[in-house]
């Protein structure tokens, strides 16, 4: 079918979406419970939205529209308390994580409905080794060009992103040395990594997005699995890189660190992206989902190479004026705590090594999620 037409949103709103884990207490592993906990969970109202994943063993949350982070952060953590509770009379833990640390995708089961059917059809075991659990958040935007500025101004913060969020190192039992392992699950589909160097909404329509339909590979924007899409039926841009966070409050805090960097860049205070800014994007991702804060990043424009900690941390100091205009300079110490003392990756593994095994890192973020322990 042709690309909607892309519609007008309002600058700077966001909204959230987390994919979470369910997770049985008996043994930690995850079960197929998505269907007994939608159905309770749509019996009364619900703050924002929950709706099935590819498997059984997840769901994906989402926030209402929202202006502001305080708005995100108090809807996520109703949002929060209301899933807890309703996990609590089936006897299911939830939590977040980019990768539950030792489930075998074998025992998974895709969800019964046709979206799902297709994808798992056509891709085959891909289908059950997806179920990982991300953080997208959305950006509204006022034009298509704008969501396509936005989009390509952002490839050089994408590694801000996946180091901020990190919490998959464990994949089969084991460690995989990576801060954020999901992301080589995500690239592995043929239509995931960057959407291509367009900045004119009617060329990415009539001559990209038309062929592409043309080929048969694509019928919507939901087939490509990019790190950031525009979304045209929302009139937004899709940030798509970040792992699940252990906690809705780091949830909230990255999105409005999107939030306050996109008020930045709209500004035009960089030269504007060009395709070369490219040539150093997949080493910077690899760099941010291996080695976390920990790695280097190469600069898209100077070609200098930073410590990606120092970096983060230098963008957030110059975003400080935005964040205090939007209200979101609480988000922005957040993140400072983070960038200091580590990201949810190294909390898993400190977890690993005082509990001795895989067990203790999910009990670890089921009460983690639940704010029984900081």
């Amino acid at each position: 079918m042709p690309l909607e037409p892309f519609q007008t949103s309002k600058a700077l709103s966001l909204g959230v979406e987390l994919e979470l884990q369910l997770v049985s207490f008996s043994d930690f592993d995850l079960t197929s419970s998505s269907p007994d906990l939608l159905y309770l969970l749509n019996r009364k109202p619900f703050p924002g939205n929950v709706t099935p994943e590819i498997t059984e063993s997840m769901i994906e949350i989402c926030t209402d529209v929202q202006t502001s982070y305080s708005g995100v952060l108090n809807q996520l953590q109703e949002i929060r308390d209301t899933l807890v509770h309703a996990g609590d009379k089936l006897n299911i833990g939830i939590c977040g994580g980019g990768t539950h640390p030792f489930q075998r995708w074998t025992e998974r089961k895709i969800f019964s409905k046709p979206r799902f059917k297709e994808v798992s059809v056509l891709y085959g075991y891909l289908a059950k080794q997806f179920t990982i659990f991300g953080q997208h958040v959305h950006i509204g935007c006022t034009s298509g060009d704008n969501a396509l500025f936005l989009l390509h101004s952002l490839s050089r913060y994408v590694p801000h992103f996946i180091a901020l969020s990190a919490s998959s190192p464990y994949v089969q039992d084991g460690d995989t040395l990576f801060d954020s392992a999901r992301l080589n699950s995500v690239f592995a589909f043929p239509l995931s990594g960057r959407a291509p160097f367009l900045l004119n909404w009617d060329e990415f329509e009539h001559k990209y997005f038309s062929k592409m339909e043309k080929t048969g590979v694509v019928k919507s924007m939901k087939d490509f699995y990019w790190d950031i899409r525009p979304k045209p039926e929302y009139g937004t841009i899709e940030l798509r890189v970040c792992d699940t966070p252990l906690t809705v409050e780091h949830a909230a805090a990255l999105a409005a660190y999107l939030q306050v960097l996109c008020a930045y860049l709209l500004e035009r205070h960089e030269p504007p992206p060009i395709e070369d800014d490219y040539l150093v994007y997949n080493y910077n991702r690899f760099q941010a989902c291996r080695f976390g804060l920990d790695g280097s990043i190469v600069h898209p424009k100077t070609y200098e190479t930073r410590s990606l900690r120092e970096d983060i941390l230098a963008t957030l100091r110059a975003m400080e004026p935005y964040a205090e205009s939007l209200g979101a300079l609480p988000a922005l110490a957040h993140l400072y705590q983070t960038t200091h003392e580590g990201s949810d990756a190294h909390y898993l593994r400190q977890q690993f090594n005082e509990s001795g095994s895989t067990e203790g890192i999910v009990d670890a973020a089921i009460r983690r999620f639940r704010n029984d322990t900081k």
